[in-house]
């Protein structure tokens, strides 16, 4: 019989136990091995069935046993140590706390996922697991980050598979009383709530609920109240499910109803009000209008207030292709806003400009969430440095005159929270090397100096930890195995065979991701008869282990996993291959230190970052990636293998993946397999342990979470804290306006005659030229511009590459026609074709770039008199 309503029902601690429940409610212990061990003693068999929730373990133990807990001396010892260590984490000093003065009181950071745990399934791939390590890598150093989110009642889909390997969705129900969440409530004890105006005087309400992350606040606000009609109810139903009005709801709620969530939990907690907004992707774009609306009321004119906005905002970009932005309908955006809606006090039109694609190129009639991210942000940033190059092309429409180097658009390259990723194996090593905290220091604050231990690691040690977390992976991945073939229809009778899936001795290839089709799973595929070879060869065989999730409406990607997965039911391979549905935080755990090789074979360079090999790294797993992404970056011989890319212009996809596929067999079959199966002296993999161990020392510091969040912090955190206080109401209104009149009057401002003292078309290096401009201004002055000289190498084109600038002095007064004069020397530092141009650019104190209005004025070819400059 169904049950017609359903309650949680909380367990009752005996008084020595009350710890349990505080550190069961705050997420560190999901990358805190020793508290994890700690629960798991209480109930070793219930701790299993909990899947390893302590929340879901404290629900299941049996009173007798509570009781007995209760008066177990050495068990009350533990808890004690452990609620002591966990109350000294949240309060001692950290690294943020010992810097210097100027820091931001406090960051919000937006996210429209966050994967912290398994316990808490509120992420569906990357950017998700990346906005959780965030969180997480903020709280060991102290970061005054509060996280907002929001909190879907379905998360995002389970994954099975039919009998015949086709994708199966299913949507389990989750209870936020049943989840490590409390609800934030007012002092009166009523829950905290908020609202946001829709059309026809309807209202769509949400409660805030706390997820506790260490020293991290993250807000997840849901919108099942009571209060709500039936389809606003819904809104925070599915992690990316529909689109369309759905889509912009949520994304409404997560951006104005998450300013709105951050207002409320500091008033509620004392907490400090953040100073910079981080925009994690487009999806939370929409929390810079609700900030212009806040400081509206507070008597600010428009464009002053969004000025005051942008100097305290950072928004980081993930999407390296224009389809991977959200784009809404502008009539749908506009009917959501204005007298009738929200924001009633911000005219429309203001607010579609700021998301309209006015570009060449662009969708006159399409509302950008990236575009108006970037137009909110004074700071913006890619997520590895070939992404960073990627956005700045692909955003260049924004900033109309300027080369895509020049676009302000920097970047900082993900990292992955290692005490989240690390096995425990590799956790023990480490700290019976250097010692507990300094291995805890060298997994989340970083540096080189503290990896350069694992050097003196025995090989014999090294390699023995790698077959025992390929063993560990064998079991895991026969255990799944059979729950995905029993769950396809199969008998126990049937499965006999997969006790001999995989063997703890055979090179272990892994690949598991989202299942877009840039990525390309079954790039492996692509000649079947050399991939049996590879896994069938008698003596250097290779086992592979795939996972991945299509999306629920991309019936390609559902095509790919199918044809994976009948390639891996093949009886003749089934041994060496496997799929395993259901890809999430739990699995990937097991996965990437279980793993020899991290395969990554995405079309270049559609990748953004991809840290999911920066997670098998950390496990001594070695890359083997296509150059994209933070591979492109850090990749070198020492450590993983490049695979060849087939990305000329003239080469059709079909081609060019049959030539990388071909790249990566070769690869397989030259390089890697005889490397791993060779033996030394001592019986030993010794090139293969080499690689290793440089994996850990030179790869390990720099794929850290913690160097990616003291890079926020150091270079664009710190930086939007100061415009976010230079830009008071006053200065505000100052710089509006300032940029108002600017672009008035830039029609008048060029470059009217360019002069050097050069008198020939050569030059030798090192030598000194002058450069004489004539430029007019007309109604601005010296003090509201920069005069530049540009130079460098010439390409076959006259363009300059490698460009130095330098800037030029204005000499005496305007002439007759209001003519100012500059000069400045140009040093010919750089042999062969070389050239220069001169440009003028707004300049001013509370600008965060020289390009952040877009505006710039070059020389007309008639103003040119002896500016070509060749050196031989």
């Amino acid at each position: 019989m169904k049950a017609i309503r359903r309650f949680t029902v909380r367990p009752v601690l005996p008084e020595p136990l009350r710890p349990l429940s505080d550190l069961a409610r705050n997420l560190r212990w999901s990358w805190h091995a020793e508290t994890r061990d700690l629960f798991r003693s209480v109930d070793p068999e219930a701790w299993a069935a909990a899947q390893g929730d302590p929340v879901r373990l404290l629900g299941r133990v049996r009173p007798v046993r509570l009781a007995e807990l209760a008066g177990d001396r050495r068990f009350l010892r533990r808890l004690t140590a452990a609620a002591d260590d966990l109350d000294d984490y949240l309060t001692g000093e950290r690294w943020y706390q010992s810097q210097a003065d100027g820091l931001p009181a406090a960051v919000a950071y937006f996210s429209p996922e966050f994967g912290i745990t398994a316990a808490l399934p509120q992420y569906s791939g990357g950017l998700g697991i990346l906005a959780g390590d965030h969180l997480k890598a903020a709280s060991d150093l102290g970061v005054p980050l509060i996280g907002v989110g929001l909190l879907y009642r379905h998360g995002y889909f389970r994954q099975t598979l039919s009998r015949d390997g086709w994708q199966q969705e299913h949507y389990p129900v989750l209870d936020p009383n049943e989840l490590p969440l409390t609800q934030l409530k007012e002092p009166d004890g009523t829950p905290a709530r908020l609202s946001l105006a829709l059309p026809g005087g309807r209202a769509l309400r949400a409660r805030i609920w706390l997820a506790q992350v260490g020293r991290v606040p993250l807000l997840l606000l849901d919108s099942d109240v009571e209060e709500n009609d039936l389809g606003e109810r819904g809104v925070t139903d599915r992690l990316y499910g529909g689109g369309g009005e759905h889509r912009l709801l949520q994304e409404m709620l997560l951006g104005i109803g998450g300013v709105r969530a951050v207002r409320t939990y500091c008033r509620l907690t004392d907490h400090p009000e953040p100073e910079v907004f981080h925009t994690n992707e487009g999806h939370a774009g929409f929390l810079g209008l609700e900030r212009i609306a806040e400081l509206c009321e507070q008597g600010l004119d428009f464009d002053a207030a969004l000025e005051a906005v942008r100097g305290g905002t950072v928004f980081t970009t993930h999407t390296p292709v224009p389809a991977g932005i959200d784009r809404f309908d502008r009539e749908l955006v506009a009917r959501h806003f204005g007298s009738d809606a929200e924001l009633p006090g911000i005219e429309v039109h203001r607010i579609l400009a700021l998301g309209m694609e006015t570009y060449p190129g662009g969708e006159p009639n399409l509302f950008n969430m990236a575009v108006m991210g970037l137009r909110l942000a004074q700071r913006a940033n890619g997520v590895s440095l070939l992404h960073g190059q990627v956005s700045r092309e692909m955003f260049a429409g924004l900033w109309p005159g300027f080369d895509a180097e020049e676009v302000p658009i920097t970047s900082v390259t993900n990292g992955v929270h290692a005490p989240t990723w690390v096995a425990p194996e590799v956790l023990r090593l480490g700290a019976r090397e250097v010692g507990a905290q300094r291995a805890e220091d060298a997994l989340t604050v970083g540096g080189p100096e503290r990896w350069d231990p694992v050097a003196h690691i025995p090989d014999q040690e090294i390699w023995e930890l790698r077959r025992t977390l390929r063993e560990q992976l064998v079991l895991e991945v026969r255990e799944r195995l059979r729950a995905s073939w029993r769950q396809r229809g199969a008998g126990d009778a049937e499965l006999g065979w997969v006790e001999h899936v995989l063997d703890p001795d055979v090179l272990t290839i892994g690949f598991a991701r989202r299942v877009p089709s840039y990525k390309r799973l079954t790039l492996m595929l692509r000649d079947r008869d050399r991939l049996m070879e590879l896994l069938l060869h008698p003596d250097r065989p290779v086992q592979l282990v795939v996972a991945g999730k299509a999306h629920p409406a991309d019936d390609s990607g559902k095509r790919l996993v199918q044809e994976l997965v009948r390639f891996a039911d093949d009886p003749r391979v089934r041994h060496r291959i496997v799929f395993l549905p259901d890809y999430g935080m739990a699995m990937a755990q097991k996965l990437y230190p279980g793993c020899d090789i991290w395969l990554n074979n995405p079309l270049r360079p559609l990748e953004a970052c991809g840290t999911s090999g920066m997670k098998a790294a950390l496990n001594g797993c070695l890359n083997l990636s296509v150059l994209d992404g933070w591979w492109d970056e850090w990749f070198q011989p020492d450590f993983g293998w490049a695979i060849p890319t087939a990305d000329g212009a003239g080469t059709d996809a079909d081609r060019r993946d049959d030539i990388e596929a071909a790249a990566l067999y070769d690869l397989l079959e030259q390089r890697v397999t005889p490397r791993f199966y060779e033996r030394g002296r001592a019986g030993l993999p010794d090139r293969w342990i080499q690689m290793v161990r440089q994996t850990l020392t030179l790869l390990g510091p720099k794929v850290l979470a913690g160097r990616m969040v003291r890079e926020y912090v150091e270079r664009l955190y710190a930086p939007a804290a100061q415009s976010h206080r230079a830009l008071v109401p006053d200065s505000a209104r100052e710089l509006a306006g300032w940029k108002a009149r600017v672009r008035a009057a830039w029609p008048g401002v060029s470059v009217d005659h360019v002069e050097t003292t050069a008198t020939t078309a050569t030059a030798e290096l090192g030598a000194t030229v002058g450069l004489r401009v004539q430029v007019a201004l007309g109604i601005l002055t010296p003090d509201d511009v920069e005069v530049q000289a540009v130079s460098g190498r010439v390409d076959a084109e006259d363009h300059i590459t490698d460009a130095t600038v330098v800037p030029l002095k204005p000499t005496g007064t305007p002439d007759l026609e209001g003519r100012l004069l500059y000069e400045g020397p140009l040093s010919l530092d750089r042999t062969g074709p070389y050239g220069y141009t001169v440009r003028v650019l707004p300049a001013h104190r509370l600008l965060a770039s020289s390009a952040e209005l877009g505006l710039l004025a070059v020389p007309s070819g008639e103003g040119v008199k002896g500016a070509g400059v060749l050196l031989r």
